[in-house]
């Protein structure tokens, strides 16, 4: 098979298997599409493949402990920044 050429594996009604490329496969459907159409008169409708929805980074909600911490952390830097205000203003 060529280089860059995909290929497919096509597997019909008599349980035949053969290696087919793409070209080869969108040839045969449009075939039976349009045998379908001329035989049973009915009417062929194709669909754009839907994209797989994008996956969310999975994020820990943060506990009651989480937030004590983040709470007293916050308080901490707080009283270190007043602490440094006040030694700077008597310098």
């Amino acid at each position: 098979m060529k280089p860059g050429v995909s290929a497919v594996v096509w597997a019909d009604h008599n349980l035949q298997v053969k290696t087919v490329t793409k070209d080869e496969l969108r040839a045969e459907l449009e075939r039976q599409a349009q045998r379908y159409k001329d035989v049973y008169g009915g009417e062929v409708i194709t669909y754009a493949a839907q994209p797989d929805p994008d996956r969310k980074p999975w994020r820990k909600k943060p506990s009651l402990l989480d937030q004590a911490f983040d709470k007293e952390i916050e308080k901490i830097e707080k009283e270190r920044l007043e602490k440094k205000e006040a030694a700077s203003e008597y310098d």
